[in-house]
Order: C-alpha cells, then structure tokens, then sequence
C-alpha cells in the first residue's frame, strides 16, 4: 500500500549524496551521504567508498556529524577529509588509510572548516582554503562573558549568506605538511582565495581571487613555497571554475552563464574559447574533479542544457562543441576516473534515483551504479512527470509538470505555479522536495523556466536584465495558461509559489493580478532600492540586473520593484523567511508583510531564526519540515484537493 510524500519524508528520509574522488588505480570511489537525523533533529555528513562497479558499499566515518571533502593521495593508500568534531577548534583535517588499515590522524584543527582540500601531486603536501580573521590569526575563542566587539566596517562585501558578518575576514590559502602536520598561510592579501587547484606539475597553484565579492574575480596563480602570487586577468565577470591543461601551460575557466575562456599563463593572455556553448557549464569543479582532458587542447565537459544534464566536446583553439549525450537526470560534477575516459556523477532524477551514475565520457552511454531512495519511493511513490512548451516570440519557454503519483485525468485539480529562484537559475529533471510534497498530495505543479533561466544559450539568460516582471511574467502566464488548457487543470483555483527571485516573481505576480487564489512567497526582493544596500552581493547584482545604482536609475528601480504595485493585492499571502538571510534580507520580508496587512489581504508572515538564504533546501532541519508542512496546508485551505 503506497501513500504521499510527507513533509517528514522530505525532510528525514530524502538523502543527498555527492561524488567524492575516484581511487588512482580507478578502482574504487568515496561520495558523501548526507542525511537529517530524526533522533537528533540535525544533520549528518558521513563519508562512504565503493568498489567503481558501485559493489561493496561501506561507510568509512562514524566519528563526526559532518565529514567532508573527501580526496585520495596520489599513492591510493589514504583519504584526507575535513570532520566536525567537538571543541575549541573542531574542523580537523583528518587523513585515513586505505589501503594498509590504521587509525585516522588528525593532521590540524582549525575554528572554521576549510573551503577546499588537495593532495599535491607528490603526495607530501595538503592545500585547503580557510577563513582568516587578522585580528585572530590564531582562532583564539571568543570569551563568553565579554561584550561583544565593535563591528567597524571598510569593504563593501563585510558579509555573506550563510556566514553573516565577515568584516576583514578572508579565505585564505594554506599548506599542510603531511608528515609534520606543519602548516604555512600562503596568502594574506585582502582577497578571498577560491578553488585552489595544483597545477598537474605541483609547481603552481591556480585561484579566483574574489574581489568585493564573488561578481568581480581574477584568475591568479600562487607558489606553494613562498606564497608569491601572480594575477592573470584582471577584475571581471563570475569565473566557477579553474583547471589546468595537462602541459599547465593553460587554465581553463567559465564565463558569464554559458562559455569557456582560458589564460595563458606564460603571457597572461586571455583567449575566448566559446562565448556561447548552447549549454551552462558545470561550474561548481572542486579539485579533482572535471572537466576531462583529453590533450592540452580539448576538454570533455559537463552542463546543462534546458532541464536535462549533458556532456560535450569542447575544442579549445576552434571553440568548436560536438554533443555527446544528455540523460532526464540532475547531475554532479564530473569525477574522472584516472587513465579512462569514464567519469563519475551523483545524480538526481525525478523517478527517485538518487545516487552515483557511471558515465563513458565518449558515447554518453550511462550505468546506474547504485541509488539509496529505492524503499522511500516504492512506499510513497514520486509524482508523474512531462514536459511542456510554449513558443514565445524568439524562445521557447519550457517547463516541467508534476502530477500526482495516482493522478487521473477524469479528476479536476488545483494548480500551482512554482517559479525557481536566480533569476539566472533553472528547474531541472530531478527531486525538488517542496514541488513534490505538493504533487504528490493532491496539486499540479508547474515549474518554468522563464528567460533569464540558465542552459539555453546566453541571449535567453541575458534577457530579463533590466526587464525583470515583464517578458519574464508573460514567460510564466503563457506556460501556465497552456497548463490550464488541459480539462484536468482547474483554472479557478491555481496558486503561485516562489524563493529568492521566484519570490520577487510571487509578490509581482500579486500586484498584478488577481487569477492566483493564494501565494507563498519565499525570501523576496520587495523594494529594490532598498535591497541594493542591504543585501550582500546586491550592489553588485544591482548594477547588472537593475540598470545600475539607485541614484543613476531611480524611475527604474521603482518600475521594477514589486512594492511599486502591491497595493492592488488581493491574494491571500504566506511569507516565508530566514532572519539571518543576507542575499534577500529580512527586512524585504518585513515590508511586503506590513504593506498587505495595511491592504488587509490575509497574510501570515513564518520567520526562521538562524535560517540563512537556502535554508529551505540544507538549514534546520526542523525549520524545513515547518516550511513544507505550512506550505502544503496553505494550498490545501485556499486552493482544495482534488474533485
């Protein structure tokens, strides 16, 4: 006997697992299971290793409740991680042997976890990135019983979502002797170090350095022995990635949403590979992992193009992009398996299969190594699935329907519309938990991706600069207006849910119509003159998404701003928000609830202490079970089931 998917099911039994590293011998991969534990009501990170056919699946940590980042030495006889434990200083770097058995050796500590960890190609030394306060270089604890410092700010990126208040805070590079356990701070410049990666040689370290924030980098190198650093580039767009040829004599990067560059790293020389690939390249490559090379001038790559994750060739010189494959799946990065020309992804897929994939990087042809969801969706089934299309003007904006797992035609349903969150985003062909829990209870679900979203082309992701709520919106109409079409569809009672940007788009959509019976509206940029100052990348994001600053654009800010139109809401409205959310601060939240309850549109405003941007996908796990089950409840009383 199956039944629905349950907010508790999302929230505790819904596992996500990452790929960690493929042995040197290419014979055996460690990946990540993190899962919310029911007793506890946290989260846990442990690290697993399986053979590379996905046999002989064993857990490898038991000691820590977040074990992470895990990375082979080049020998194979050991794994380094970063582990959670109790203390003073509880990120420790611990090494594990393998090959030979042993206990773990703790090989440093620190006050915060490391952002990156790499094995140098000989195997001696340790690279990691880490947050450096200059006023506490040695991490001293802060005594309790002491008032709390004053904050005195000179940068503009003093704070970031999930970390909060950074003042001079800066991630840094560091060394760590293997057999010592001596450890050297590279860098303290002023700038945040980010995917440090060996060059194949060990002679060099390649970085993005951030400057004011993650929307201005440059790509520069480091010496590992004296910590001299060398930019490349200077000051640009988002670059998510860093890989070095195999001569490293090139480092490859990512422009913008959907092309390739590379440095010559000799003459500091930029060459455009492909502006516009046709496909938004997997940026998020930690060390280690993709893309593939496969000589100094052409790479295998991994991305997305539309809803579905894919791999294509990529020709370096001629900029040239032969497709491989694509697969209805959401995929991890690439983890090549040494000396082939196989890679290794987690994947995500909107039957359920969660787990790791094996995928041969020539033919696309993929084996399903194993998945960890088969009991929880064999009891509550996962909704049904489609595509849908509607041609508008130049593009055509697609999305993906939800069904309920048991859905009949001859039924009559309520609808809702969820808009996904960037807008430089996208829905893909994989488990979003909140859709889910609403399809599989009873609703429709309709998730668009409107121009603006990422993975088709870079002319459909550019166009909603400085047109936020208008080709967007008739984007998301149009789709939704097909969906309604259907004699299932019930167009009297359709609602509309969002986060982030789908929250802009939520409390838009309120001012502008009266068609939707009840809202959710997630984290949302309400008034974005205010918004420009308050959020902490916005006054960057501003510049290139809203036209410029406030003061050289101030008609226009107020044209795009959804509290320019709220007062002619009329939808009942659940406001969802985490108070320490920096990208979209709590007071846009604040604002919007004010404005309706003066309006007196039925509002209810749910704020999450502690609960960052993303909270409603990895915070407080009890905090995201509140948010499902409010979410559904609001639908169910405004909207019904189905009849």
């Amino acid at each position: 006997m199956t039944s629905p998917i349950t907010p508790e099911n999302m929230v505790y039994d819904l596992p996500t697992v990452a790929a960690g590293g493929v042995s040197p011998d290419g014979t055996q991969v460690t990946y990540t299971v993190t899962q919310n534990n029911r007793e506890t009501g946290k989260s846990e990170t442990q690290i697993w290793i399986a053979d590379i056919d996905g046999t002989n699946r064993r857990q490898l940590t038991h000691v820590g409740t977040a074990n992470n980042l895990p990375v082979w030495s080049p020998d194979g006889t050991a794994i380094a991680y970063v582990s959670k434990r109790e203390g003073d200083h509880p990120a420790t770097i611990v090494l594990l042997p393998i090959r030979t058995g042993g206990e773990a050796r703790t090989l440093t500590s620190h006050a915060t976890p490391p952002t990156s960890l790499a094995f140098s190609p000989d195997g001696t030394t340790l690279l990691y990135g880490l947050n450096v306060d200059p006023e506490n270089p040695d991490e001293t604890p802060r005594d309790p019983k002491a008032p709390a410092k004053v904050r005195v700010v000179t940068e503009m990126f003093y704070k970031f979502d999930g970390m909060g208040y950074r003042g001079q805070v800066h991630t840094q590079a560091f060394v760590l002797d293997v057999a010592t356990g001596t450890r050297t701070q590279l860098t303290k410049a002023p700038l945040d170090h980010m995917n440090l990666t060996w060059s194949p040689d060990g002679a060099a370290i390649a970085t993005i350095q951030w400057h004011d924030g993650p929307f201005r980098s440059t790509i520069a190198t480091i010496d590992p022995t004296s910590g001299e650093t060398t930019a490349l580039t200077e000051p640009g767009a988002i670059k998510g990635m860093v890989s070095w040829s195999p001569d490293a004599a090139k480092i490859l990067f990512d422009t913008e949403y959907s092309g390739f560059a590379y440095v010559d790293v000799a003459t500091k020389t930029i060459h455009e590979v492909n502006e516009d690939t046709g496909f938004q390249p997997d940026g998020a490559y930690a060390p280690g992992k993709g893309p593939i090379w496969l000589d100094n001038d052409t790479i295998i790559a991994h991305g997305f193009a539309g809803t579905r994750s894919g791999a294509w060739k990529v020709a370096l010189e001629s900029g040239e992009v032969t497709y491989i494959a694509q697969w209805d799946a959401f995929h991890g990065g690439i983890t090549p398996i040494p000396g082939g020309d196989a890679f290794i992804q987690s994947t995500n897929d909107l039957a359920g299969g969660i787990g790791l994939a094996k995928i041969d990087a020539t033919t696309g042809e993929k084996t399903q190594l194993f998945t960890l969801t088969e009991e929880l969706f064999a009891e509550h089934p996962a909704a049904q699935w489609e595509l849908v299309s509607v041609d508008r003007g130049d593009y055509v904006i697609e999305g993906i329907l939800l069904k309920p797992a048991d859905f009949d035609p001859a039924k009559s349903y309520p609808v809702v519309l969820d808009v996904h969150g960037g807008p430089q985003g996208a829905f893909h062909q994989a488990i979003v938990p909140d859709a889910q829990v609403l399809a599989t209870n009873g609703f429709l679900v309709l998730m668009p991706n409107p121009r603006g979203s990422t993975g088709y082309g870079k002319a459909f992701s550019f166009a909603v600069y400085d047109d936020w709520g208008n080709e967007d919106w008739k984007d998301l109409q149009a789709l939704l207006d097909k969906v309604l079409e259907a004699p299932y569809a019930d167009a009297d009672r359709s609602g509309i849910m969002g986060y982030s940007y789908g929250g802009y788009m939520t409390s838009w959509a309120i001012g502008h119509t009266d068609r939707f019976k009840a809202a959710v509206c997630g984290a949302p940029p309400f008034d974005l003159e205010s918004m420009y100052g308050t959020s902490d990348i916005s006054y960057l994001l501003g510049g290139m998404q809203w036209g410029g600053a406030p003061w050289e654009n101030r008609e226009e800010y107020a044209r795009l701003s959804p509290s320019a139109f709220i007062h002619n809401a009329v939808t009942p409205t659940l406001i969802v928000q985490g108070e320490a959310d920096e990208r979209c601060p709590v007071g846009q939240a604040e604002q919007m609830f004010i404005s309706l309850k003066k309006l007196g549109v039925e509002t209810v405003l749910a704020r999450y202490p502690g609960g960052f941007h993303g909270f409603i996908a990895n915070g407080e796990p009890t905090h995201r079970l509140d948010y499902y089950e409010r979410t559904l409840a609001w639908f169910k009383r405004f909207l019904g089931d189905p009849v």
